[in-house]
């Protein structure tokens, strides 16, 4: 496969090349598509996770465990609150 980078991208290429982290553009190109890889692999996660809490959230709505809107964003500024001022101690 051959690609043609846009220059932009191949002048990233280069200042990485002339910073010595890498010894050829391939192995650049590579970690690119290495934190790709784990980007979409955390995207991922990060959906699943969140499947599973609307999951939840409907079976309790089913049982009738529900909160109306403003007290349940009322909690949520306690509960940022409290996490923001023990992160401060």
């Amino acid at each position: 496969m051959q690609i043609v980078l846009p220059p932009e991208v191949e002048a990233l290429v280069q200042r990485q090349l002339i910073s010595g982290k890498y010894n050829s553009a391939i192995e650049v190109i590579l970690a690119g598509v290495k934190l790709l890889e784990q980007q979409q692999d955390i995207y991922q996660g990060r959906l699943q996770e969140l499947q599973q809490d609307a999951l939840i959230g409907w079976e309790a709505s089913q049982r009738g465990e529900v909160v109306d809107g403003a007290t349940a964003m009322a909690q949520i500024r306690v509960n940022m609150r409290s996490r923001y001022n023990s992160s401060e101690a």
